[in-house]
């Protein structure tokens, strides 16, 4: 005998009503899988004169862009299934990069481009590169007039022995991260890789300018095709990789030689250096930037040691900022204190997570302290990118 159908104004059967509330709940499982589907596969609209980049899984479209030097502004479309990171390159030194973007989202990215070809990334460092050529035009000709820098010997100097002795902290610090690991004392060799990120992410501003030392020394698991189990995934983070996740120093000993190494070809590379005027600001204000967008999901997946990690950013980033804020202050008053209140507030909300002195883990902070953190050091890019156009330097 077939199913009477419920007339109205009685219930339904337990089984019409699990039926009714399974067909619901795939309706809205298939509404966020076609949501999902449509943002990754949309192509943002263009806003005023920006230039819109999609990154797939396998490439840029477009992967050859022609731009006019001077500021130019780029948004940046995940097309593909993993966060990924956009960087132009200058040969091994990245001129500007976004990071943490995630899949189907955008993020912009705004740089002042001098002529030249360079190379830029399309998601996977795995994956073939595109070309950007920025060509000359008038007013870039005429902005490549620099000022005078008799007044920047002395922060020059000054910032090139802060480096040295970042350096040699570093070479210090990953010795004793090699040694530990060799003794296969998990513990020690814990508390010699946190001490060692501190120089290494002290000398982050200038970290653009030894992109293939940080291509070997610092790559996230994220950014590699194997993740962790990437012949590419090496340095810091696979050290960090196996004493937190893995809870052992088993297989780490060649990794922490080859760390070492490259340590001490940093230091001897620090010592050539080329540091102009213009870079004090510009390499705090990228740093800053790059800060901003690594405060949601952090940097230290394993040791969750972010808030001690972005400390030694702010480090890096006032140290190259504060040294041209003597001319900034006697030139613009204005933007010399916005500096001074942007670090300040930077400071305050880092040291405000701190519990007994010390920093806590970072998936102790929610989502509102994180978004605190990208808003402090996103201001703080901003009025340290006002610094060089206050003494004329661009």
């Amino acid at each position: 005998m077939a199913d009477k159908k419920p007339t109205q104004g009685q219930p339904m059967s337990g089984r019409t009503a699990m039926l009714s509330v399974g067909g619901a709940a795939l309706l809205v499982v298939a509404g966020i899988a076609a949501f999902w589907a449509a943002a990754r596969n949309a192509t943002p609209e263009a806003s005023g004169n920006e230039i819109v980049v999609t990154v797939t899984d396998a490439t840029c479209d477009p992967a050859d862009l022609t731009v006019d030097a001077g500021r130019q502004t780029f948004r940046i479309h995940n097309a593909s299934d993993r966060t990924l990171e956009w960087e132009i390159l200058d040969g091994v030194m990245v001129v500007a990069e976004r990071e943490n973007i995630t899949p189907g989202l955008n993020a912009t990215l705004t740089e002042r481009l001098k002529p030249g070809t360079y190379d830029i990334t399309c998601g996977l460092l795995s994956n073939p590169r595109g070309k950007l050529t920025v060509v000359a035009t008038a007013e870039s000709e005429a902005a490549r007039v620099q000022p005078e820098t008799r007044a920047f010997i002395g922060p020059l100097s000054e910032y090139r022995v802060y480096l040295s002795r970042r350096a040699s902290g570093l070479v210090e610090t990953v010795t004793t991260l090699k040694d530990a690991i060799a003794a296969g004392d998990v513990a020690a060799a814990k508390a010699a890789w946190l001490a060692a990120r501190q120089p290494w992410r002290q000398m982050a501003p200038v970290s653009g300018r030894i992109g293939d030392l940080a291509n070997r020394m610092d790559p996230l698991a994220d950014y590699l095709t194997g993740r962790e189990q990437d012949p590419g995934f090496t340095g810091f983070h696979r050290i960090e990789y196996g004493l937190w996740s893995q809870g052992s120093t088993e297989g780490l000993t060649p990794v922490a030689e080859a760390l070492l190494a490259d340590t001490l070809v940093l230091k001897d590379r620090l010592k050539a250096l080329d540091v102009a005027p213009a870079d004090l600001a510009a390499n705090a204000a990228d740093l800053a930037a790059r800060v901003a967008d690594q405060a949601s999901a952090g940097q230290t997946p394993y040791a969750k040691a972010d808030l001690a990690e972005f400390s030694a950013d702010l480090d890096g980033i006032a140290k190259s900022a504060l040294l041209i804020d003597p001319l900034v202050a006697a030139a613009h008053p204005a933007t010399s204190a916005a500096l001074h209140t942007a670090l300040d507030a930077a400071r305050a909300t880092l040291d405000g997570f701190r519990k007994d002195g010390a920093f806590p883990a970072w998936d102790t902070v929610d989502a509102a302290g994180r978004q605190r953190i990208a808003e402090d050091f996103r201001a703080l890019a901003e009025t340290a990118t006002a610094l060089n156009p206050a003494i004329g330097l661009e």
